[in-house]
């Protein structure tokens, strides 16, 4: 497979009323084209900074993220990002919804493609019979099934995900993992996203980056040993439950770590 993207000794600092704060320190990485990547770590080490780098919603303050060898200046069309907080329009039905992400890509020009387009994601996502339902009247499930297919229609070349089923319950979480792998599986698609769940981290990825506590560097590639498809009864194999077991420990180190440096000094 080849190399889609990049992360080349990145490093990112903010600069707050306190100082100077670094979130990112010399983090290089590449995803190849067709992985799915999944960044782990504790709260508050960097790890949207990270995919907002990507995103182009940030520049690196050091090194640089490439694109299929370039450089990436700001967001575009070819990434599509789906965020925790249900990222649609709530004064739009579904399947504007749908269409306004259509109206924003100039390759798909004529109105019947679009149409087309938009009933295919309706669906492929389950949606429908809810064409013509506002967000409100959704399950949080449905939400962000329509923001997985919002992205979709558009034919990004890669998917940007941060915690997307992280405010989900339970069994909607499961159903929501089990459609994106059904989705990619059709469609497929260069996928990173970041998540705070080691179980889901196993399921979902070809690969998973464990990024250490605050300024966050690498502290662990893995390489998951499961193909795809993948089913409900992986949880049950033994390398997962290692596996699981050895995630867990690193990334308890790094929360462990993340704790300390926000404890409160006494002079």
């Amino acid at each position: 497979m080849s190399i889609r993207i990049q992360f080349q000794n990145v490093g990112m600092t903010f600069h707050t009323d306190q100082g100077a704060l670094q979130v990112v320190d010399g983090v290089s990485f590449d995803i190849h084209d067709g992985e799915f990547i999944c960044i782990v770590g504790p709260s508050g080490c960097g790890k949207t900074t990270l995919m907002n780098m990507l995103a182009g919603f940030v520049k690196p303050t050091t090194g640089q993220v490439l694109l299929d060898g370039r450089s990436i200046e700001g967001p575009g069309r070819d990434r599509g990002v789906i965020f925790q907080e249900y990222g649609v329009f709530p004064w739009l039905t579904v399947e504007e919804n749908i269409m306004f992400g259509l109206q924003l890509n100039a390759s798909q020009s004529a109105s019947k493609d679009k149409k087309s387009i938009c009933n295919k994601y309706l669906q492929l996502m389950g949606l429908q019979d809810f064409a013509h339902s506002y967000p409100k009247t959704l399950s949080g499930g449905m939400r962000q099934r329509l923001a997985i297919a919002r992205a979709y229609a558009t034919q990004p070349q890669l998917l940007l995900m941060d915690e997307p089923f992280g405010a989900l319950d339970a069994q909607t979480r499961t159903k929501m993992q089990n459609l994106l792998l059904d989705v990619l599986q059709q469609e497929g698609k260069t996928v990173m996203m970041i998540t705070h769940s080691v179980d889901e981290a196993i399921y979902l990825a070809s690969k998973i980056v464990v990024v250490t506590a605050r300024p966050s560097r690498i502290k662990e590639i893995i390489e998951v040993p499961f193909g795809y498809p993948r089913s409900e009864s992986l949880h049950d194999d033994s390398r997962f439950i290692s596996l699981k077991a050895r995630l867990r420990e690193l990334v308890m180190a790094e929360y462990e770590a993340q704790q300390m440096l926000s404890a409160p000094t006494h002079s």
